[in-house]
Formats: structure tokens, C-alpha cells, sequence
């Protein structure tokens, strides 16, 4: 697959785009991944910062957002934009986010087999291998 061209990302309103990120965040984590939706959803979405990838048309590509600590999560692309520069556009705002913010460090969770995805972004693992909703994790941290 090639890049997007006309890939935009911006921020959103918890309260005024929940459906477009759940729609996303649904179809990647419980759909395809088999996450619980009791799971996937909790109750740190209205106090984060959400960030939502679209095309030139403005169709939703991928979501992700930013806690209160500075701890990336809920990154979620479709399956059909994969590939295609949409993740490295939504960490990239969101790490410039947390610096905006005064961070000096952004975390995460990674699923393992996304993990080479954020090490090339400066990212390195720094826990052992664990289960999370019944998928293989490891804490990963940057520099910011």
C-alpha cells in the first residue's frame, strides 16, 4: 500500500466524536482482536485527548488518544489503512501532544506484534511480557 497524500489528524471532543472513535475502536479491538466491549471501553475516555485520523473525503481512518499522565492508548487504524502512514501520523500528534504539555516522557502499553511499530518511533520495551484483555503486552516508554 502506498501513504495517504490528504492524510489529516486532529484533535476531537470526547463528547462530540465518541461515536466515530468507538466505531473505530470497536471494529479494531473487539470485531478483529476479540477484546470484551466492557473491556475496551472504560472511564478515562472523557478526560483524554483524542485524536482522529481522516482522508481528503473526511472518512475516520484510525483514533488514539492521550491520558491526563501522559500515557498513549487505544490506538486503533482499519485494517484497509494499515500500512499506509495512519498510526505513525496518530502517535506522531499524540507525542507532540504530551510534549505540548511539558512531558518529558510518553508510555504505553504495546501489543508485542505492534511493538517493532513503536521502537522505530523511540519507543523501547520495559517490562516483561504480560496479558492484557487476553492479548500479549509489554510497557513501552520515549523520550519526548
Amino acid at each position: 500500500m502506498t501513504a495517504l497524500p490528504s492524510l489529516h489528524v486532529r484533535l476531537v471532543a470526547w463528547e462530540e466524536a465518541w461515536e466515530t472513535l468507538m466505531s473505530i475502536r470497536t471494529r479494531v479491538f473487539v470485531e478483529e482482536q476479540g477484546v470484551p466491549l466492557e473491556v475496551e471501553r472504560d472511564s478515562w475516555d472523557p478526560q483524554c485527548t483524542h485524536v482522529l485520523a481522516q482522508d481528503s473525503a473526511g472518512r475516520a481512518l484510525g483514533t488514539g488518544r492521550l491520558l491526563p499522565d501522559g500515557h498513549i492508548g487505544r490506538m486503533a487504524v482499519l485494517a484497509s489503512e494499515r500500512g499506509r502512514g495512519v498510526g505513525s501520523a496518530l502517535l506522531l500528534a499524540l507525542m507532540q501532544l504530551a510534549r505540548e504539555r511539558g512531558m518529558t516522557e510518553s508510555r504505553l502499553h504495546a501489543q508485542v506484534g505492534a511493538s517493532a511499530f513503536y521502537a522505530r518511533h523511540g519507543f523501547v520495551v520495559t517490562s516483561d511480557v504480560y496479558l492484557e484483555a487476553g492479548i500479549e503486552h509489554v510497557d513501552m516508554r520515549a523520550r519526548l
